[in-house]
């Protein structure tokens, strides 16, 4: 057993300087807590133990909100509190060796934060707004217009001389226009189907490319499902080692064979860096040297950080406001605000000091014996290391995406129509629309260079993970003849099973919690604020919980952890996906034709036929199709379920991060 699989104890008691008031209070939690486990499943109610410990006023006494919010949480996904004399102890829930009751705790997990979303006044007003029949064309049509019936369906599927003709499916991408068959919204119908899901809803940061697939058979183009393509997580160690564009592994294939090719990247990868950092303000303020730039010294780069330390400093006092009344495409004034003035400042020392080291073994000419060389020298390889990470970086998020949400729903979902819509996410149309929708400026690049800079925007790469640790039957053996997709005969695209992930995030604790916990490492004066803005940084929320843990004592290493088990999954898009994703090729190579946008006829026959019509012939499924009913009473899968609201809160903020159902 390593040190990583052994079961940690965590500490939680209140830290020195908290009142005596507070941890009695605390303490008296605890033992309510430990003397009444939390059922789970009913929904806590906070004010309830609140009233049993009798701590109250919670807003006043923030170091107590915040650990009591946050125990309450942990307790609620199982983890175990222990008194002993010398303060409480937490322990973390084992994984359930039976993947049903290992499913319903992470179901439960995630379902802190969706039905909390739910009660929202706001949101059970967008569910009812969207059931509410509405003229359109002539008729009264309502969301409702947008689900199949399973009886029809069953019926349609028995009885049809051809029955891929019962459904046919194509890709809508969803934009800010309306459904001419309804005239809804475009993403309000896929908001309303996404709030079907089991966890949460909420926008993504980055790029995002919510997608429906509907169904052309119906009168109104019914909904089969949904998907989403969006910025990735930027460090996936199985996703990356899989790619061979993570360090370590990129580094020991170039040791094993150094090309001349890799060297010309790395010198021009020096270069481009230099080009695009805004220089202006550096030069006038003296931090620069115009002469620097072709002779960079070890002064100009400790001036330089420096300056991005005092500037990364005045970011965390700068008025929210004074930052998000700056025009977005204003890129000079975006280069000088502290926060961007820091990053340049930093950038432009690490480029610098690369150069330095490597301008022995690059110049005048880049050679694979040049390459070798440096790698055998330690400080050359560190800054080998540095522009690798640096490159992948700057087009993690660019060059591959991650397929944050993707299922069929009722009643296509018996079906496995989830493998359709896997395999449409993927397919040349949605591939196109994703490079012409961000054919744009980058935010961050442009900021940091004071002028438009446009990144790479055709996909290499797509990943994604599965809900649960045990198994998922929509990417398990999901691959397809890519001449499906208009490719060559002899090339198969698939869902690649790359690993499993054992990762940090934030689905156990609700926004209340969330809430207490930025207040309180506010109040204690933490140094690094987080103001969501983009170009902070990953993960807001991660950055906020880590930040209220630490003004707590408590170990975020270990309560981040959220005890799930994921399958990480990968689509190839290129054949040469190491070196078009780094930028050592300037074009990719793709197994299947990016501009092939109209072959959604041959990927749905090629599903029903594998998969689709198998099911069809199963009793089974047919009765559990015939379930999903559009007549009074209404029964059907794809409506969308409200929790009761008793107890419910008021108004509350949505969450701020994404994950696949």
């Amino acid at each position: 057993m390593t040190d990583e699989d052994e079961t940690k104890y965590v500490n939680i008691s209140l830290p020195a300087g908290t009142s005596r008031t507070e941890r009695e209070g605390f303490l008296r939690l605890c033992k309510v807590l430990s003397t009444a486990p939390l059922d789970p499943r009913r929904r806590v109610v906070r004010e309830r133990l609140f009233a049993d410990a009798e701590i109250t006023d919670l807003y006043n006494r923030p170091t107590l909100g915040a650990a009591a919010h946050t125990l309450i949480d942990l307790a609620e996904q199982g983890w175990t509190l222990k008194l002993y004399r010398h303060g409480p102890l937490l322990m973390p829930p084992p994984s359930h060796p039976d993947p049903e009751t290992e499913k319903a705790r992470i179901r439960r997990q995630e379902h802190l934060r969706r039905d909390p979303q739910l009660r929202q006044p706001s949101v059970r007003r967008f569910i009812e707004r969207m059931e509410k029949p509405r003229e359109h064309a002539g008729g009264l049509v309502s969301i409702f217009n947008l689900m199949r019936d399973g009886r029809e369906l069953a019926d349609a599927l028995e009885t049809a001389d051809n029955p891929s003709a019962v459904i046919q499916p194509y890709v809508q991408i969803v934009d800010s226009g309306k459904c001419e068959h309804t005239g809804l919204a475009l993403h309000d119908i896929w908001r309303y189907f996404r709030h079907t899901w089991s966890n949460a809803y909420f926008t993504v940061p980055g790029r995002s490319m919510p997608i429906l697939v509907r169904d052309a058979a119906t009168a109104h183009h019914a909904v089969i499902g949904l998907a989403a393509i969006s910025s990735p997580v930027v460090q996936i160690a199985e996703r990356d080692q899989w790619m061979g564009w993570d360090t370590d592994t990129f580094l020991e294939s170039i040791r094993e064979t150094p090309t001349q090719k890799v060297a010309q990247w790395l010198s021009t990868r020096i270069d481009t860096q230099l080009h695009e950092i805004y220089l202006e303000d550096l030069l006038n303020d003296d931090i620069l040297q115009p002469t620097a730039l072709q002779q960079p010294t070890l002064e100009t780069v400790a001036l330089l950080r420096a300056d991005a330390e005092r500037h990364r400093q005045k970011h965390h006092r700068t008025p929210l406001r004074e930052v998000r009344q700056i025009e977005r495409d204003n890129w000079t004034e975006r280069a000088r605000t502290p926060l961007f003035r820091s990053k340049r400042a930093t950038a432009l020392a690490d480029t610098m000091e690369t150069s330095l080291v490597l301008h022995p073994y690059l110049h005048p000419t880049p050679t694979a014996e040049g390459l070798a060389a440096a790698l055998k020298d330690t400080k050359a390889r560190t800054q080998v290391r540095r522009l690798v990470r640096r490159a992948r970086g700057e087009r993690v998020g660019t060059v591959i995406a991650d397929l944050t949400v993707c299922g069929a729903v009722a009643p296509y979902n018996a079906l496995a129509a989830g493998k359709l819509v896997g395999a449409l996410a993927v397919s040349p149309k949605v591939i196109s629309a994703y490079r012409t929708k961000y054919a744009r400026p980058s935010e961050i690049a442009s900021a940091m260079a004071g002028r438009s800079v446009e990144r790479e925007s055709r996909l290499s790469f797509i990943s994604t993970t599965s809900l649960y640790g045990s198994g998922s039957s929509q990417y398990n053996r999901l691959r397809w003849p890519a001449k499906v997709m208009g490719g060559p005969d002899d090339q198969q695209i698939s869902f690649h099973q790359l690993g499993r992930s054992r990762s940090f995030g934030t689905s156990q604790f609700t926004d209340d919690t969330v809430d207490a916990l930025v207040r309180l490492s506010r109040l204690q004066g933490a140094t690094v604020r987080v103001n969501s803005l983009f170009g902070e940084g990953v993960s807001p929320r991660l950055r906020k919980v880590r930040l209220g843990l630490a003004a707590l004592g408590w170990s975020s290493n270990e309560l981040l952890k959220h005890g799930r088990e994921r399958i990480v999954y990968g689509v190839r898009l290129v054949e040469n996906l190491r070196d078009y994703s780094l930028g050592i090729d300037p074009d990719p190579s793709y197994l299947v034709d990016p501009e092939q946008v109209d072959g959604e006829a041959a990927v749905a026959q090629w599903w029903f036929e594998r998969w689709g019509h198998r099911r069809a012939r199963q009793a089974a499924v047919a009765e559990s199709m015939r379930t999903h009913r559009l007549v009074r009473p209404l029964r059907h899968g794809a409506r969308v379920s409200l929790p009761d609201v008793e107890d419910a809160p008021s108004e509350q903020t949505p969450p701020a991060t994404a994950q696949q159902a």
